[in-house]
């Protein structure tokens, strides 16, 4: 594996330079007449110009050629099962399983394996998500990628992502995470069969929850993220694609060179990764079970106070004390979408069905919970100090935004668990006379 360099920080403001070229970052001011080793200037913008301070997302990129250097863009038929079309399929309120999803044996890079599971809303309105999943086998030659319609989530769940963007590398592997933000170029190589999950914001960016009465610390820290520094490649590349998702379409470019040519750079709007082993667990000591939202890593706010577009949630090896209280989660029904994925290991509410590299949806105020095996287990346990989920990394992709299915997750794939709901049916008539002395 590559040994990189990072940055560490979330929303910090950040100055690098290849050690290459000392001194290209312009002293004192953002677009001097003249930039170092003649260099170009280049503003990228992640929120209007005129928002708040805290809000104001933007880098200066100081690379060999503009991007604007390239030809006009056309409509690729690259990834033709990612889509934005929510409408092809009928709606469908029922508990929805996948069975881990195909990696192809041909050929298929990580653009071209995109696929949309589920999702709400239009980016031309700058207004809703998508959650795709990424299934490929061979790295991106002469190309990049980037979205004009949001901010992508990137978890992978199979093989190690090498991702190189325009501000320099990262290495992603399983049990970590990426964030590309709107508009930064990346391409990602890969060692092999790979596969994973990504969660699209159109509204805005992600941000670090607020903790509350947790107080200062805990859940993820802001340090334990990573940002690459500056990395430049000088290449010449005729026929050099660039493919832009556009108002959910892909379109390309050519260009006669790499993108990857930004020598130096300054700002607060970057790529970043995160570590989810550093999350810092918050839970009961007591009883009752806490509710999921104490499992937040990013969250995407709405413009309602305290409602989130799209928050990602994990639930990570952590001990189990609580006294006189059934464990796993509790059956519900929520007015918020809850799309899961398994990174690794067995997930203690379901562990026949729910396998790593599959998923699940449950759409608003559509009941779900533990299954039979674990309902019973869990009501008869003994209630000793237990560490659970060791070996397992499950998440939950939670959106306030009624989430439809794609053809290619309904049909398509032929990934859908028909025989999902049977997980409950089973689920014993206990109610009796006799009052359980334990409540």
């Amino acid at each position: 594996m590559e040994e990189l360099k990072y940055l560490s920080g979330f929303g910090s403001e950040f100055l690098s330079e290849d050690p290459r070229r000392p001194g290209a970052l312009p002293a004192g001011q953002n677009s001097p007449q003249q930039c170092p080793y003649g260099l170009y200037a280049e503003q990228l913008s992640g929120s209007a110009f005129t928002a708040p301070r805290h809000d104001n997302k933007r880098s200066w990129l100081y690379r060999i050629r503009p991007s604007v250097i390239h030809k006009p863009f056309k409509r690729s038929d690259i990834a033709k099962y990612m889509t934005h079309k929510w409408d092809d399929v009928g709606q469908d309120p029922n508990q929805s399983r996948w069975l881990p999803f195909d990696i192809p044996s041909a050929e298929q890079d990580f653009v071209a394996g995109l696929h949309t599971v589920c999702g709400a809303g239009d980016p031309r309105s700058r207004h809703g998500i998508a959650i795709h999943v990424f299934l490929c086998n061979t790295s991106m030659d002469k190309s990049a990628f980037y979205s004009s319609d949001g901010d992508l989530l990137i978890v992978p769940q199979q093989g190690i992502l090498h991702i190189t963007t325009e501000f320099g590398k990262m290495v992603v592997s399983p049990n970590e995470i990426a964030v590309i933000q709107l508009g930064m170029r990346f391409a990602v190589a890969v060692d092999g069969p790979s596969r994973g999950y990504i969660l699209e914001v159109f509204d805005g960016h992600f941000k670090l929850p607020d903790l509350g009465p947790i107080g200062a610390n805990g859940l993820a820290n802001p340090r334990d993220f990573l940002t690459p520094v500056a990395h430049y490649e000088d290449k010449d590349v005729p026929g050099f694609k660039i493919l832009n998702k556009y108002q959910g379409a892909i379109f390309e470019a050519e260009q006669n060179h790499s993108p990857f040519d930004v020598v130096a750079w300054h700002g607060n709007y970057v790529p970043y990764k995160y570590d989810l082993s550093k999350f810092m667990v918050i839970n009961s000591v007591s009883f009752d079970h806490c509710d999921p939202s104490i499992f937040t890593v990013l969250t995407c706010p709405s413009t309602k106070p305290g409602v989130a577009i799209a928050d990602f949630v994990i639930f990570p090896p952590r001990w189990s004390v609580q006294e006189n209280t059934f464990r796993p989660p509790y059956y519900h029904r929520n007015c918020m979408s809850e799309f899961m994925g398994l990174i690794l290991g067995s997930y203690e509410a379901k562990e026949g069905g729910f396998l790593p590299g599959g998923a699940s949806l449950h759409s608003m105020m559509t009941p779900h919970g533990p299954d039979t095996t674990c309902f019973e287990t869990a009501s008869k346990a003994e209630l000793v100090p237990q560490k659970i989920a060791v070996g397992t990394q499950a998440f939950m992709f939670e959106s306030s935004l009624s989430m439809a299915i794609t053809k290619w997750g309904l049909e398509t794939c032929q990934k859908l668990d028909a025989k999902y709901y049977e997980c409950w049916q089973e689920l014993p008539k206990l109610f009796s006379d006799k009052i359980n002395v334990q409540c």
